[in-house]
């Protein structure tokens, strides 16, 4: 009888252990199901986290290489990277649900796809205006070379007709005279050319204005200078002032110049004239037109 007991004791005991060995197998399988589960949340997270981060840093690079090109929508490029390299902050700061990064990152995505078509409009438009610039340029530069071969033949016309333009003096000539004046059986004046210094008493000075249909007419004046052979100025020895210069002359003569020849002659009084040679000297202003030379025995 009590063996019996015993027996039914013992089955007892091990139904129970039997049920809580299956409870336990139940719960380890229940808990090890669920680390499995999170693990598995985990490395998906991390997954996706890190494909995020690529993308970010992909969109960033785009950026950079869009902004190295210097254009003109490189303000509104940098501003739109800046927001690439906040979300690539939080992200790495991240440690739960990743999906709003990748919404975020759509919307990122989406704006750069527009900012590049237009920068890429920009682009070609600059490289049209360029290639216009240049040819506008190539146009400036003949045309400024055109410009400074005209402007050199004006200049050079301008000279051409600034010296065709001048007065020609011709045919300057200088004789001495004895004058003899009236007497008893002269009633005028009697001018006798000589050579002798000692019989000459004045100086007779001629010279030609050629005709010139381009010269300015009107009055023109010229300084005539006649030095002795001790080179003295003879007659009113005057000076005259043309800026820096200055010039002194025996006389000066003054004709009306309408565009044709002019003959002119001056008389120079004069006494002891020193024998030698003298020069005579025409000068318009401060240059000299003409020269010539004669001899006194």
């Amino acid at each position: 009888m009590e063996n019996q007991q015993s027996n039914s004791s013992l089955k007892a005991v091990i139904a129970v252990l039997a049920i809580l060995l299956v409870g336990s197998l139940v719960y380890i399988f229940k808990v090890s199901s669920d680390v499995e589960n999170v693990q598995t949340e985990l490395n998906t997270t991390v997954t996706e986290k890190e494909s995020v981060m690529k993308d970010l840093q992909e969109l960033k690079a785009t950026y950079d290489a869009a902004i190295a090109e210097n254009t003109s929508m490189s303000e509104e490029l940098i501003k739109e990277r800046d927001k690439v390299v906040s979300l690539m902050a939080d992200l790495s700061k991240s440690k739960g649900d990743v999906s709003k990064f990748r919404s975020q990152y759509q919307a990122l995505q989406n704006n750069m796809k527009a900012l590049m078509a237009e920068n890429e409009g920009l682009k070609k438009q600059n490289t049209k205006l360029t290639v216009q610039r240049d040819s506008t340029q190539v146009v400036l530069v003949e045309a400024k070379k055109t410009n400074e071969v005209l402007v050199s033949q004006n200049d050079e016309l301008a000279k051409t007709v600034e010296k065709g333009a001048k007065l020609s003096i011709v045919n300057l000539k200088t004789s001495a005279y004895n004058v003899k004046s009236p007497g008893l059986f002269r009633s005028s004046e009697k001018q006798v050319e000589t050579d002798k210094a000692s019989r000459a008493d004045m100086l007779k000075i001629s010279f030609t204005i050629a005709e010139n249909q381009i010269a300015k007419s009107g009055d023109k004046t010229y300084y005539v200078q006649i030095i002795d052979s001790k080179n003295n100025v003879l007659g009113d020895k005057k000076t005259q002032n043309f800026g820096e210069k200055s010039l002194s002359y025996s006389f000066a003569t003054t004709v009306k110049y309408e565009n044709k020849t002019v003959q002119v002659s001056e008389n120079l009084p004069g006494k002891d004239f020193a024998k030698g040679t003298y020069y005579v000297n025409v000068f318009d202003k401060d240059v000299l037109v003409s020269k010539s030379s004669f001899d006194l025995k």
